[in-house]
């Protein structure tokens, strides 16, 4: 396990891995003399984003020298798996990203969390008045808020256009499910893979699921099915959206072994140019540059992104998006210097210049004339325009449900399982939490 190194006159730090035990926080000589220690346990796979938030730490630090910001990484699924453990124990962060939803929700209900309502309310609703409302009400559960604002996601599709160009297709073209089918077997018969897919994980491969869920169904049917009326997630949008997913599934879109590929390894993929389409977040462009073989990837203007396209005869829209509304959880002890630190962090100034670098769209007021990055820009846009903005099945239903979402998903597009029989899990799923 590698720890955070500060020296006695310069700070530096390094991404803190947790390998087997959910670690010690080690403060280090620069830390001797902070009365206050802030631990930040955060995800994040790209060094130069990481290394933004440093900067960021070090200006905090400058003015508040009696205060010690440590940060230290888990890597995505050891997260997921470690995280419950670590917020029972001895050694709790006093803040870590969350997805939100129904996740963020059960966290609550375990006691684990600090309530931050009282905070955004403080000194006339400062803070609260410092994101879009709709920000802090996706956090919020019965009036109480549960993590401090930090980004907003969408996910979309991503294409080589070399590998377009070479297949003869075009992402214009493509109106519907149809036409995106089409387009999978034109550039499959050119010899290229079509989709880079992380079925390791299987939460990638719920987007897929997730998303025609939205375009058969639409919002009356999902929110039905989350609480518990009419048909639940038996109902026939749902059951067709599976077909749609298997009808994908059938083409054989991915490439050789994606059923054990990790989602760093599908964005490696789809780097490397050995797929010509990732179905992915608004961070792909950069995050792909990471896992690519040569650490460079594709380059910035050989990428396009285009919408999950629209089902002909569903009730969803094809403005209805999905994605992410991530926040920063307080946990129950967590000191006022941590929420202090996290204003800070999300302010307009501090936002506005992590949208310039492309690490998020973001909801701080006034910071969304930051986002400058092409690909960016078009998700913002493609945001503003929503009409309803969903966030990811996973999180939304909670853990237990989630999980059952994302393998129901791999086991359809995979031919293990029919559309029905994956439907009536996840409703028994569902039917097993009430």
């Amino acid at each position: 396990m590698n720890f955070m190194l500060k020296s006695a006159g310069l700070r530096g730090r390094r991404i803190a891995s947790m390998a087997a035990a959910a670690g010690m926080w080690l403060a280090g000589a620069g830390a001797a003399s902070a009365t206050t220690v802030v631990k930040w346990l955060h995800l994040e796979l790209d060094p130069k984003y990481v290394a933004a938030w440093e900067d960021i730490v070090k200006k905090y630090e400058a003015q508040h020298p009696d205060v010690d910001i440590q940060m230290q990484f888990l890597e995505n699924e050891a997260f997921k798996a470690k995280l419950p453990t670590l917020l029972q124990s001895d050694d709790v962060p006093d803040f870590f990203f969350s997805w939100g939803g129904g996740v963020l929700k059960q966290q609550s209900e375990t006691g684990a969390l600090q309530d931050v309502t009282p905070a955004l309310d403080a000194d006339g609703g400062k803070l609260r008045s410092a994101y879009s409302p709709a920000s802090v009400s996706g956090l919020t559960f019965e009036g109480k808020t549960w993590a401090i604002p930090y980004k907003v996601g969408l996910v979309s599709f991503f294409y080589n256009k070399e590998l377009f160009a070479k297949a003869g297709v075009k992402a214009e073209d493509i109106k519907n499910w149809a036409d995106f089918l089409a387009t999978v077997k034109k550039i499959k018969a050119a010899g290229i893979v079509p989709i880079a897919g992380g079925g390791g994980e299987k939460w990638p491969i719920h987007f897929y699921w997730s998303y025609l869920v939205m375009r058969e169904g639409g919002q009356k049917v999902f929110e039905a099915a989350k609480t518990g009326q009419g048909e639940g997630f038996l109902d026939p949008a749902i059951i067709k959206a599976g077909d749609d997913l298997a009808e994908l599934g059938k083409l054989e879109p991915f490439q050789p072994g994606y059923l054990g590929s990790t989602w760093p390894q599908a964005l490696g993929v789809f780097g490397d140019g050995k797929a010509a389409i990732i179905l992915g977040f608004e961070n792909t462009e950069a995050n792909q540059r990471k896992n690519a073989g040569d650490g460079k990837g594709l380059a910035p203007d050989n990428i396009g992104r285009f919408a999950f396209p629209a089902v002909d005869g569903g009730a969803g829209k094809p403005t209805d998006t999905l994605g992410g509304l991530n926040g920063w959880a307080v946990t129950k002890k967590a000191s006022k210097e941590a929420i202090d630190f996290l204003a800070f962090l999300t302010s307009a100034e501090n936002e506005r210049a992590m949208a310039k670098s492309g690490m998020l769209l973001p909801v701080a007021v006034g910071a969304g004339d930051g986002v400058t990055n092409p690909l960016l820009a078009e998700s913002a846009k493609q945001l503003a325009a929503s009409t309803w903005h969903q966030n990811y099945f996973d999180q939304d239903l909670g853990a237990a449900v989630g999980r059952v979402v994302n393998d129901v998903s791999v086991e359809i597009v995979s031919g293990q399982m029919n559309s029905k029989d994956g439907a009536q899990m996840i409703q028994d799923a569902f039917e097993l939490e009430q």
